[in-house]
């Protein structure tokens, strides 16, 4: 990997580095390599030569004596966590430590491999061992999981969390998605959509859906999320993501749905006026692997994997409080509002798109199965499973 390319991926993952930071980095990533620089840069250890040399050494030793090394790829640096709980080095570290040191995690964050349907297509044929990417976008694959995106039954972070780890949807959902090519390992609970609008556009924060009424509203690949905003009355424009910001900035787009921190770590405190905190539905991401890959396995790997999921699943719920302080935070900081409405007014909002109405009954159906079978999910979201997730609501 040459200098230039390493300070790239620095700067991709880190932000612009300080001088002395940078020649520190280009250092470190010369004498001890890339990896070792990186988890060094995160925990703060670049200017520490025996922290460094301790790093590189252990990532080194446990790379020879794994039987196998496998790719982690996420659309997220790896410092993202204070701002973005995806957990990307816990999940290195819980695999490898599960697994006794038999697979060696090679991360590739901030997109290196992709982002979105190109990633998961690399998941699908086996290119990628194991991925994280939003929900929204596995529904291109795996059409059940967009069954999250319908609004008001899942969008509070417990709820979200009680159904995600529920038998009911594990019946109903998972088996769907293994027989399109993916294993779910776990999932990754943020905080709700929300409703963000780009400077210049409204004298102040959107409160109720009369706000938004015939914007342009950038979505995801989703339909369930382009119903939703016809619902509201705006006026659902599908743009890709790594577009997305250039489009606000040009009034192609004039607001978009993701949670707070997702909103901080892509950099959009700069096209933003306001943030409204509507809690409709859950901005989740979900790490997937490879099933053939991973049935492939030796028992006691498998196990370790799942163990890691496990442990990584509950360490991100703890991170959420955390991670969400910072970004509202920052975003006050560069000056974007972040509104919490009032109980009247997402009253209104839920009204206007929540799973209540009859229009979202042919989506129950053909996504659940039968309005029996999502009734049972929708018990499944207020039922406790151990798992507990602060909500900010």
């Amino acid at each position: 990997m040459s200098l230039i390319k390493t300070l790239t991926d620095y700067k991709n993952n880190f932000g612009e580095p300080s001088k002395p930071e940078r020649r520190e980095f280009m250092r470190a990533a010369t004498r001890y390599g890339f990896s070792a620089a990186v988890i060094a840069g995160v925990g703060g250890t670049l200017f520490s030569e025996r922290a460094l040399a301790q790093t590189a050494q252990e990532e080194s030793e446990r790379r020879a004596a794994a039987e196998m090394t496998i790719v982690l790829a996420t659309g997220y640096r790896v410092g993202a966590t204070r701002a973005y709980p995806i957990m990307q080095l816990n999940y290195k570290e819980n695999i490898q430590n599960f697994t006794g040191g038999r697979v060696y995690v090679r991360l590739a964050p901030a997109g290196e491999l992709g982002v979105g349907d190109a990633l998961i297509s690399k998941v699908q044929n086996g290119s990628v061992a194991i991925a994280q990417h939003s929900m929204a976008n596995l529904s291109a694959f795996a059409p059940e999981v967009d069954l999250i995106n319908i609004p008001y039954w899942c969008g509070n972070n417990q709820n979200f969390v009680n159904l995600v780890t529920s038998q009911t949807w594990q019946d109903v959902v998972h088996s769907k998605v293994e027989e399109r090519g993916f294993k779910v390992l776990s999932y990754a609970c943020i905080d709700p959509r929300t409703v963000a609008v780009r400077r210049g556009l409204l004298d102040g924060p959107a409160k109720v859906p009369e706000d938004i009424s015939g914007i342009k509203f950038r979505v995801p690949a989703s339909d369930i999320l382009q119903k939703v905003y016809r619902l509201l009355g705006a006026n659902p424009t599908p743009v890709a993501w790594g577009e997305t910001s250039s489009a606000m900035q040009q009034g192609v787009a004039d607001a978009l749905d993701p949670s707070v921190q997702a909103l901080l770590v892509f950099g959009f405190t700069d096209v933003l006026q306001s943030i409204s905190t509507i809690q409709s539905v859950a901005d989740a991401q979900v790490y997937t692997c490879n099933k053939e890959w991973f049935d492939s396995l030796p028992a006691p790997i498998q196990d370790g994997i799942m163990q890691a999921a496990e442990t990584t699943f509950r360490e991100n719920l703890a991170k959420v409080p955390a991670s969400r302080a910072y970004a509202y935070s920052q975003m006050r900081q560069a000056g974007v509002e972040v509104y919490t409405p009032t109980t009247d007014e997402i009253d209104q909002w839920r009204e206007r798109c929540g799973h209540h109405l009859s229009d979202w009954d042919d989506t129950k159906v053909d996504l659940a199965g039968s309005m029996e079978v999502f009734e049972q999910l929708l018990e499944a979201t207020e039922v406790d499973n151990g798992y507990f997730v602060d909500s900010n609501s």
